[in-house]
Protein backbone atom coordinates (compact mmCIF):
# COMPACT_ATOMS: atom_id res chain seq x y z
CA UNK A 1 0.00 0.00 0.00
CA UNK A 2 1.18 3.15 -0.93
CA UNK A 3 0.38 5.89 2.07
CA UNK A 4 0.84 9.72 1.44
CA UNK A 5 0.51 12.37 3.81
CA UNK A 6 -0.48 16.36 3.62
CA UNK A 7 -0.18 18.73 5.95
CA UNK A 8 -2.61 21.20 6.36
CA UNK A 9 -2.21 24.92 5.30
CA UNK A 10 -3.14 28.27 5.97
CA UNK A 11 -4.84 30.59 3.53
CA UNK A 12 -2.17 33.01 4.31
CA UNK A 13 0.66 30.95 3.10
CA UNK A 14 -1.26 29.43 0.42
CA UNK A 15 -1.70 32.61 -1.69
CA UNK A 16 1.91 32.67 -2.38
CA UNK A 17 2.31 29.43 -3.49
CA UNK A 18 3.69 29.04 -6.73
CA UNK A 19 1.98 26.12 -8.89
CA UNK A 20 4.16 23.69 -8.26
CA UNK A 21 3.88 24.21 -4.08
CA UNK A 22 0.14 24.22 -5.23
CA UNK A 23 0.60 20.55 -6.77
CA UNK A 24 2.55 19.59 -3.84
CA UNK A 25 -0.07 20.12 -1.23
CA UNK A 26 -3.65 19.56 -2.80
CA UNK A 27 -3.20 17.80 -6.09
CA UNK A 28 -3.41 13.84 -6.21
CA UNK A 29 -1.74 12.29 -9.20
CA UNK A 30 -1.79 8.88 -8.24
CA UNK A 31 -4.66 6.61 -7.99
CA UNK A 32 -4.92 4.19 -9.73
CA UNK A 33 -2.43 1.82 -10.39
CA UNK A 34 -3.19 -2.30 -10.99
CA UNK A 35 -2.69 -4.48 -8.23
CA UNK A 36 -2.48 -1.62 -5.71
CA UNK A 37 -4.20 0.31 -2.99
CA UNK A 38 -2.55 4.72 -3.61
CA UNK A 39 -3.62 6.38 -0.37
CA UNK A 40 -3.24 9.89 -0.12
CA UNK A 41 -3.81 11.39 3.94
CA UNK A 42 -4.43 14.62 4.60
CA UNK A 43 -4.78 16.82 7.94
CA UNK A 44 -7.55 18.81 6.41
CA UNK A 45 -10.33 17.08 8.54
CA UNK A 46 -7.93 13.73 8.29
CA UNK A 47 -10.14 12.45 5.17
CA UNK A 48 -8.72 9.70 3.20
CA UNK A 49 -8.59 9.45 -0.28
CA UNK A 50 -7.26 7.09 -2.69
CA UNK A 51 -7.75 4.25 -5.82
CA UNK A 52 -7.96 0.50 -5.47
CA UNK A 53 -7.83 -1.40 -8.37
CA UNK A 54 -7.30 -5.16 -8.53
CA UNK A 55 -6.95 -6.96 -11.22
CA UNK A 56 -5.53 -10.66 -10.63
CA UNK A 57 -6.16 -11.70 -7.25
CA UNK A 58 -7.74 -9.63 -4.57
CA UNK A 59 -6.22 -6.15 -2.65
CA UNK A 60 -7.11 -5.87 1.43
CA UNK A 61 -6.76 -2.91 3.03
CA UNK A 62 -5.17 -3.03 5.93
CA UNK A 63 -3.85 -0.32 8.84
CA UNK A 64 -0.53 1.31 8.60
CA UNK A 65 1.47 2.74 10.68
CA UNK A 66 0.44 6.24 10.63
CA UNK A 67 -3.36 5.60 11.73
CA UNK A 68 -2.04 3.42 14.52
CA UNK A 69 -5.13 1.10 15.17
CA UNK A 70 -5.50 -2.07 14.93
CA UNK A 71 -6.77 -2.04 11.68
CA UNK A 72 -8.05 0.17 8.98
CA UNK A 73 -11.54 1.06 10.04
CA UNK A 74 -11.48 0.91 13.80
CA UNK A 75 -11.78 4.37 14.54
CA UNK A 76 -13.04 5.38 10.67
CA UNK A 77 -16.11 5.01 8.16
CA UNK A 78 -15.23 4.50 4.70
CA UNK A 79 -17.49 5.33 1.41
CA UNK A 80 -16.20 3.74 -2.18
CA UNK A 81 -17.42 4.28 -6.07
CA UNK A 82 -16.42 1.47 -8.43
CA UNK A 83 -15.80 3.91 -12.02
CA UNK A 84 -14.30 0.90 -13.28
CA UNK A 85 -15.59 -2.94 -14.32
CA UNK A 86 -17.56 -4.77 -12.53
CA UNK A 87 -16.15 -5.65 -8.81
CA UNK A 88 -16.71 -7.28 -5.15
CA UNK A 89 -16.13 -5.92 -2.16
CA UNK A 90 -15.69 -8.49 0.84
CA UNK A 91 -16.58 -6.65 4.18
CA UNK A 92 -15.94 -9.10 7.12
CA UNK A 93 -16.72 -12.15 5.28
CA UNK A 94 -19.93 -10.77 3.33
CA UNK A 95 -20.00 -10.23 -0.33
CA UNK A 96 -20.99 -7.20 -1.97
CA UNK A 97 -21.39 -6.59 -5.67
CA UNK A 98 -20.51 -3.16 -6.48
CA UNK A 99 -20.82 -2.75 -10.47
CA UNK A 100 -19.77 0.20 -12.20
CA UNK A 101 -20.68 3.61 -10.76
CA UNK A 102 -22.05 1.41 -7.44
CA UNK A 103 -21.72 2.59 -4.32
CA UNK A 104 -20.70 1.24 -0.54
CA UNK A 105 -20.65 2.88 2.43
CA UNK A 106 -18.77 0.83 5.58
CA UNK A 107 -19.68 1.91 8.82
CA UNK A 108 -16.87 2.10 11.44
CA UNK A 109 -15.37 -1.33 12.97
CA UNK A 110 -15.57 -3.55 9.67
CA UNK A 111 -12.23 -5.40 10.59
CA UNK A 112 -11.84 -7.03 7.05
CA UNK A 113 -11.71 -5.14 3.93
CA UNK A 114 -11.26 -7.26 0.49
CA UNK A 115 -11.26 -5.89 -3.16
CA UNK A 116 -11.51 -7.79 -6.42
CA UNK A 117 -12.40 -7.19 -9.82
CA UNK A 118 -14.90 -9.60 -12.05
CA UNK A 119 -12.85 -9.36 -14.94
CA UNK A 120 -8.81 -8.87 -14.97
CA UNK A 121 -9.28 -7.20 -18.21
CA UNK A 122 -11.59 -4.72 -17.13
CA UNK A 123 -10.94 -3.80 -13.74
CA UNK A 124 -12.80 -2.23 -11.11
CA UNK A 125 -11.58 0.89 -9.38
CA UNK A 126 -12.53 1.81 -6.54
CA UNK A 127 -11.79 5.44 -6.05
CA UNK A 128 -12.81 5.48 -1.64
CA UNK A 129 -13.14 8.38 0.44
CA UNK A 130 -12.34 7.42 4.87
CA UNK A 131 -12.66 9.39 8.03
CA UNK A 132 -12.59 9.67 11.02
CA UNK A 133 -15.75 8.47 12.96
CA UNK A 134 -17.14 8.74 16.17
CA UNK A 135 -19.98 6.14 16.10
CA UNK A 136 -20.78 3.09 13.79
CA UNK A 137 -23.74 3.24 11.01
CA UNK A 138 -24.61 0.12 8.97
CA UNK A 139 -23.07 -0.61 6.00
CA UNK A 140 -24.96 -0.41 3.13
CA UNK A 141 -24.55 -1.36 -0.63
CA UNK A 142 -25.36 1.66 -3.04
CA UNK A 143 -25.92 1.04 -6.70
CA UNK A 144 -26.34 4.23 -9.01
CA UNK A 145 -30.30 3.98 -9.22
CA UNK A 146 -30.50 4.37 -5.46
CA UNK A 147 -28.79 7.51 -5.28
CA UNK A 148 -30.53 10.66 -4.91
CA UNK A 149 -31.07 12.16 -8.09
CA UNK A 150 -30.93 15.86 -8.96
CA UNK A 151 -30.97 17.65 -12.13
CA UNK A 152 -29.22 20.79 -11.82
CA UNK A 153 -27.86 24.32 -13.70
CA UNK A 154 -28.54 25.03 -17.52
CA UNK A 155 -27.63 24.87 -20.86
CA UNK A 156 -27.16 29.12 -20.67
CA UNK A 157 -24.66 28.98 -18.16
CA UNK A 158 -23.11 25.79 -19.67
CA UNK A 159 -23.39 23.72 -16.12
CA UNK A 160 -26.48 21.71 -16.56
CA UNK A 161 -25.43 18.73 -14.72
CA UNK A 162 -26.73 15.48 -13.16
CA UNK A 163 -25.56 15.56 -9.21
CA UNK A 164 -25.97 11.84 -7.69
CA UNK A 165 -25.66 11.75 -3.60
CA UNK A 166 -24.65 8.25 -2.76
CA UNK A 167 -23.48 8.63 0.95
CA UNK A 168 -26.69 11.35 2.15
CA UNK A 169 -28.67 11.56 5.22
CA UNK A 170 -31.94 10.73 2.05
CA UNK A 171 -30.10 7.70 1.01
CA UNK A 172 -28.27 6.13 3.95
CA UNK A 173 -27.08 6.99 7.29
CA UNK A 174 -23.25 7.66 8.19
CA UNK A 175 -21.59 9.30 10.98
CA UNK A 176 -19.20 12.31 9.32
CA UNK A 177 -18.51 11.64 5.77
CA UNK A 178 -20.91 12.50 2.45
CA UNK A 179 -19.94 11.37 -0.64
CA UNK A 180 -21.64 11.39 -4.25
CA UNK A 181 -20.39 12.08 -8.04
CA UNK A 182 -22.20 15.18 -10.45
CA UNK A 183 -21.70 14.58 -14.09
CA UNK A 184 -21.80 17.34 -16.97
CA UNK A 185 -24.09 16.98 -19.78
CA UNK A 186 -22.44 17.34 -23.06
CA UNK A 187 -22.01 20.88 -24.08
CA UNK A 188 -21.52 21.83 -20.11
CA UNK A 189 -18.15 22.79 -18.45
CA UNK A 190 -18.52 24.18 -15.23
CA UNK A 191 -19.43 22.81 -11.71
CA UNK A 192 -19.92 24.58 -8.59
CA UNK A 193 -20.57 27.75 -9.98
CA UNK A 194 -21.72 30.35 -8.24
CA UNK A 195 -19.32 28.71 -6.12
CA UNK A 196 -18.71 28.86 -2.18
CA UNK A 197 -16.59 27.99 0.82
CA UNK A 198 -18.18 25.94 4.07
CA UNK A 199 -15.47 25.99 7.47
CA UNK A 200 -17.47 23.58 9.34
CA UNK A 201 -15.99 20.85 6.45
CA UNK A 202 -13.39 20.26 3.98
CA UNK A 203 -13.70 18.32 0.12
CA UNK A 204 -11.83 16.78 -1.83
CA UNK A 205 -12.80 16.73 -5.84
CA UNK A 206 -12.12 13.56 -8.19
CA UNK A 207 -11.92 14.01 -11.53
CA UNK A 208 -12.47 11.37 -14.24
CA UNK A 209 -13.97 10.82 -17.86
CA UNK A 210 -11.14 13.64 -18.95
CA UNK A 211 -10.80 13.07 -22.80
CA UNK A 212 -6.95 12.56 -22.59
CA UNK A 213 -6.63 15.80 -24.97
CA UNK A 214 -8.58 17.88 -22.68
CA UNK A 215 -8.46 18.92 -18.76
CA UNK A 216 -10.29 20.37 -16.15
CA UNK A 217 -9.02 24.00 -14.39
CA UNK A 218 -10.26 23.74 -10.89
CA UNK A 219 -10.51 26.95 -9.35
CA UNK A 220 -9.35 27.14 -5.17
CA UNK A 221 -8.43 29.97 -2.56
CA UNK A 222 -10.40 32.25 -0.79
CA UNK A 223 -13.23 33.94 -2.70
CA UNK A 224 -10.51 37.28 -3.29
CA UNK A 225 -7.38 35.27 -4.00
CA UNK A 226 -7.94 32.82 -6.56
CA UNK A 227 -5.63 30.15 -7.84
CA UNK A 228 -6.33 26.56 -10.14
CA UNK A 229 -4.67 23.83 -10.78
CA UNK A 230 -4.84 22.00 -13.81
CA UNK A 231 -6.86 18.42 -13.46
CA UNK A 232 -6.48 15.55 -16.22
CA UNK A 233 -8.42 12.22 -15.75
CA UNK A 234 -8.54 10.36 -12.65
CA UNK A 235 -6.66 12.51 -10.66
CA UNK A 236 -8.08 14.10 -6.64
CA UNK A 237 -7.58 18.02 -5.80
CA UNK A 238 -7.96 18.36 -1.79
CA UNK A 239 -9.92 21.33 -0.90
CA UNK A 240 -9.72 22.83 2.73
CA UNK A 241 -12.47 24.48 4.17
CA UNK A 242 -11.09 27.59 3.63
CA UNK A 243 -11.11 27.51 0.28
CA UNK A 244 -13.51 27.79 -2.96
CA UNK A 245 -13.83 24.46 -5.10
CA UNK A 246 -15.06 24.98 -8.40
CA UNK A 247 -14.12 24.13 -11.85
CA UNK A 248 -14.21 24.72 -15.92
CA UNK A 249 -13.28 21.73 -18.02
CA UNK A 250 -11.96 22.01 -21.93
CA UNK A 251 -15.20 19.41 -22.90
CA UNK A 252 -18.00 17.75 -20.02
CA UNK A 253 -16.85 15.78 -17.47
CA UNK A 254 -17.55 13.70 -14.16
CA UNK A 255 -16.62 13.82 -10.37
CA UNK A 256 -16.45 12.33 -7.52
CA UNK A 257 -17.21 14.85 -4.45
CA UNK A 258 -16.30 13.51 -0.91
CA UNK A 259 -17.12 15.59 2.52
CA UNK A 260 -16.43 15.32 6.10
CA UNK A 261 -16.13 17.56 9.42
CA UNK A 262 -18.60 19.04 11.42
CA UNK A 263 -22.07 18.50 9.84
CA UNK A 264 -23.16 16.89 6.75
CA UNK A 265 -26.39 19.48 5.58
CA UNK A 266 -25.51 19.43 2.24
CA UNK A 267 -27.36 23.24 1.70
CA UNK A 268 -24.64 24.29 4.43
CA UNK A 269 -22.62 26.88 2.06
CA UNK A 270 -20.85 30.22 2.39
CA UNK A 271 -22.09 31.31 -1.05
CA UNK A 272 -20.34 34.10 -2.63
CA UNK A 273 -21.27 36.03 -5.78
CA UNK A 274 -19.52 35.20 -8.67
CA UNK A 275 -19.24 39.47 -9.59
CA UNK A 276 -17.44 39.29 -5.83
CA UNK A 277 -14.61 37.04 -7.20
CA UNK A 278 -10.86 38.02 -7.57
Amino acid sequence: MNFDVRYANHPEDSKRYDTQELRKHYHISKLFTPNEINLTYSHQDRIIAGGIMPMEGELKLETCKELAAPYFLARRELGAINIGGDGVMVLDGVEYPVNHRDGMYVGMGTKELIFKSVDKNNPAKFYINSCPAHRTCPTVHIPMDKARYNHLGGQETVNERILRQYIHPAVCESCQLSMGMTALLPGNVWNTMPCHTHERRMEVYMYFEVAPDQCVFHMMGQGNETRHIVMHNEEAVISPSWSIHSGVGTANYTFIWGMCGENQDFDDMDGIPTANLL
